[in-house]
């Protein structure tokens, strides 16, 4: 199953999704111009050969609700995210403010 959620952040809204897999969950929080993801983004692979695309995304583990991606401390971020402000062991919902 996947559900597709508006979320709302200080009156803007970004969009929450969620992928129902057998014996795990996908979970991606997006704004226009980056998102946050559950411990299957692989960072690594965006800031490497995915480079040229300069991608803005954090990677939260152990998370299993899309409330939980807002309020877990991010595990690792791109290249790009750093160079808006967002950093390693920030909040979710933080980062997603620094993207709006």
């Amino acid at each position: 199953m996947i559900q597709v959620k508006p979320i709302n952040m200080d009156g803007q809204s970004v969009i929450g999704i969620e992928v129902k897999l057998p014996k795990t969950n996908l979970l991606a929080i997006a704004t226009e111009k980056g998102y946050i993801m559950c411990g299957a983004l692989d960072v690594g692979l965006l800031n490497e050969k995915l480079a040229n695309r300069q991608i803005i995304a954090g990677r939260a583990v152990g998370v299993r609700t899309l409330e939980e991606l807002l309020n877990a401390p991010l595990e690792s971020v791109t290249h790009e995210a750093e160079a808006l402000g967002i950093y390693k062991g920030m909040i979710g919902s933080q980062a997603l403010q620094k993207m709006l």
